[in-house]
């Protein structure tokens, strides 16, 4: 039986890049592993920084030394029959053209293994349908609403999933004029208390992201999201949480794994903690009353259907042990798959070792949708 080729999209324009390479070096090695190295060929796709798309060598190289190339280097040759090809802007004529080249004519299905900002939020999805070509993970509206906070937490009140108290603020309200923005912290104080978050909209990974406790530190966050997003949320903090997540694999009839929780004795979980081994403890499966881990697998799912996600998805809730309070934090539909990363590991913990996860998720992506 021929072998289904792969297109392992990695990399991006975002500020999750360098992420992104040690996820698609670990899904590299789950498709090349003895169970599936009969079934899959693979055919990696870097995307630099700039947005510059090589296949390749090039590709290859940033795979196998795990650090991005750096800008200006592509080692591409001009004629796209040679050992790289590149696409500096990829228009979808362009994309047809560049279809055809040796290195990804062919692709049966895509593996996007893209985080954050163009590459998680719609944005190659839609080129990818555009193209008529299957892919792993969710679609456009899916992708959309996952990293969109304040969209996300508009699908998860329609489908009455449990939530903190936020509210939404403009870039245009922080940067205006000195007696609008007393004002807009005087209403968050008085909405949301202290301490609160405050996020930029369309980030992921936690960049971006300060707890803050008096009305300076809340001044200082305003301004230092708002130069990430032009739409920021703030979150009152709950309780006393505790950090729970869930992993959902399938597309019209998804399955939850066991539920991990994530220690950690930094302020709250940011990017370094996220990404840095040894900062953050994964606790799989939880130690949870079995009610409430029944609880968290069925909002896991209904949060996956309320954004319409398709593949895969981590969900993430905090748990008020002292109140018996569950409350959905957010929807990520293109999770980590590094070695620290939680997805992966519920799956292992579930029954689903990583060779297994990496076929499931590409076979989903073939089913119709």
């Amino acid at each position: 039986m021929a072998k289904l080729r792969v297109g392992l999209l990695f990399g991006g324009c975002s500020g999750e890049h360098e992420v992104s390479i040690r996820s698609a070096q670990a899904i590299a090695r789950g498709l090349s592993d003895p169970a599936n190295a009969d079934r899959y060929e693979l055919a990696p796709v870097y995307i630099q920084k700039d947005g510059r798309w090589l296949a390749g060598e090039s590709a290859i190289h940033v795979l196998s030394a795990g650090v991005p190339l750096e800008l200006g280097s592509s080692d591409a040759p001009a004629d796209p029959s040679g050992e790289t090809s590149a696409l500096q802007v990829p228009t979808v004529a362009a994309v047809e053209r560049w279809q055809s080249t040796a290195q990804v004519s062919g692709v049966d299905v895509w593996f996007p293994v893209l985080h954050g900002p163009n590459g998680e939020d719609g944005t190659v999805q839609g080129m990818l349908t555009l193209m008529q070509a299957p892919f792993v993970g969710s679609g456009v509206l899916g992708s959309a609403l996952g990293m969109d906070k304040i969209a996300m937490k508009m699908a998860f009140a329609q489908a009455g999933l449990p939530q903190v108290g936020y509210r939404v603020v403009r870039r245009s309200q922080v940067y205006s004029n000195p007696c609008v923005f007393p004002k807009l912290c005087d209403e968050i104080e008085a909405e949301l208390g202290y301490p609160c978050f405050v996020k930029p909209a369309n980030l992921g990974s936690s960049v971006g992201i300060a707890k803050v406790r008096t009305r300076a530190q809340l001044e200082a966050a305003l301004d230092s999201a708002a130069s990430y997003d032009r739409r920021l949320i703030v979150e009152a903090a709950a309780p006393s949480p505790r950090e729970l997540e869930c992993a959902v694999l399938g597309n019209d009839h998804p399955q939850a794994s066991v539920v991990g929780e994530i220690t950690y004795s930094s302020d709250f979980y940011d990017y370094e903690t996220k990404y840095t081994e040894g900062l953050a403890d994964l606790h799989i499966p939880a130690n949870l009353p079995a009610a409430i881990a029944r609880q968290i697998q069925d909002m896991s799912i209904c949060a996956f259907e309320a954004v319409d996600a398709a593949g895969l998805a981590r969900v993430d809730f905090f748990y008020c042990e002292s109140t018996g309070e569950v409350f959905i934090n957010e929807i990520n539909t293109m999770p980590g798959f590094t070695a620290t990363s939680m997805y992966p590991m519920l799956w292992a913990a579930s029954g689903v070792p990583f060779p297994e996860l990496v076929d499931r998720l590409v076979k989903l992506a073939l089913e119709e949708r």
